[in-house]
């Protein structure tokens, strides 16, 4: 960066101060309403545990959802409900209900392609979707029984108070952005990050140690005294095709044309595992995130990987806006879990110790 760049560069951030301390203070002061009771927050007698992140855009919170939902099936034997906005959903404002096990009508412009990339890979649960998930809460508990609730997205949606607060963050993100709008990306100050109980950093493997250690540290301080803290990556699980079939093994993707094509935040880590399964991509689409695909481009990308000899390779969450548009034989998706780099059984020590042995009673 020029000098001239550096100086327009800070410049501007002075200017915009004012507008990033305001919207801080904004927040700041939301969150302290709710502890004071000047605005009503629910107690539940079910164990509940908050997914969310203090940034704007993906940490990861949706695979690490899944995680913890199968960690509860199948190490707790806990049945899990999870409750989820359903983002771009026409449920978003209401109410809905998938049921894990059963035929459930694969509509994202419904429930929101996260609801389904949930509810098609938790056993033994339900995923409720609605902005109100308080009310959806009372609305389903009974129906449901579940013996802990997950609430995704979480750490904002004060309305309801948890048992455990899990806080993401992006590896990615540089401290320079650690600013609320418009100077950084940030959701609310930092100061919120006193009502954390474990901080996790995604995507760990993309940058170096000593930017980790730094970013790690940065935030810590600003956490309660012995917060415990983890790291996590991605790591690929398997090739599926419309149909949810595993018809290409991992290893078949070495020197293997593909065009990638999501609709993410943060679509480097979803190049990075292609890039380490050895494909060789010739073609690489990053549209909005939540993009609702048309006919049309799907058309196009198909053409475009038959001129190439190549297949569409893209993610869970968008295969499943993709399969209304296109049964196209050379769209495939990519699943992926997370793998624990650091602090795997500390979070697992917190889980477990909110844990109850009775099935809990909604009020």
């Amino acid at each position: 960066m020029s000098q001239l760049n550096v100086k327009v560069f800070n410049m501007l951030s002075q200017l915009l101060t004012p507008v990033s301390f305001l919207w801080e203070w904004i927040y700041r002061l939301r969150r302290f309403a709710f502890k004071m009771g000047v605005f009503n927050s629910s107690k539940f007698e079910v164990p509940i545990i908050s997914i969310g992140n203090l940034s704007l855009g993906g940490t990861g919170k949706t695979p690490f959802t899944l995680w913890i939902g199968n960690y509860l099936n199948d190490s707790l034997e806990k049945k899990t409900m999870v409750l989820t906005r359903g983002y771009k959903g026409e449920l978003e404002n209401s109410s809905g209900i998938i049921k894990t096990g059963k035929k459930i009508s694969e509509n994202p412009f419904v429930f929101g392609d996260e609801a389904l990339v949930l509810s098609r890979n938790l056993k033994n649960a339900s995923v409720v979707v609605g902005a109100d998930r308080r009310d959806n809460l009372r609305r389903y508990y009974e129906e449901e029984k579940a013996d802990i609730v997950l609430l995704d997205d979480g750490f904002q949606h004060l309305k309801i108070e948890r048992d455990l607060n899990i806080v993401l963050f992006d590896s990615l993100l540089p401290i320079s952005k650690y600013h609320c709008p418009p100077r950084g990306y940030l959701r609310e100050g930092l100061s919120a990050l006193k009502e954390a109980d474990v901080v996790l950093f995604g995507r760990a493997d993309l940058v170096d140690r000593s930017e980790l250690d730094e970013l790690e540290k940065f935030v810590l301080t600003h956490c309660k005294k012995d917060t415990p803290s983890g790291q996590f990556k991605y790591a690929p699980g398997a090739i599926r095709n419309l149909l949810h079939e595993e018809d290409i093994a991992l290893d078949e993707l070495n020197g293997k044309n593909v065009i990638c094509v999501s609709g993410l935040a943060s679509p480097q880590s979803f190049l990075k595992l292609v890039k380490q399964l050895n494909a060789n991509i010739v073609d690489d689409f990053n549209f909005p995130d939540h993009h609702l695909y048309k006919v049309s481009e799907l058309e196009s990308l198909v053409s475009l990987a038959e001129e190439k000899d190549a297949i569409i390779l893209t993610t869970e969450k968008d295969i499943v806006k993709m399969k209304r548009c296109s049964s196209s034989e050379r769209i495939h998706y990519l699943q992926i879990g997370i793998e624990f780099l650091k602090g795997e059984e500390l979070v697992k020590q917190r889980i477990n110790s909110v844990i109850r042995d009775s099935r809990g009673q909604v009020e």
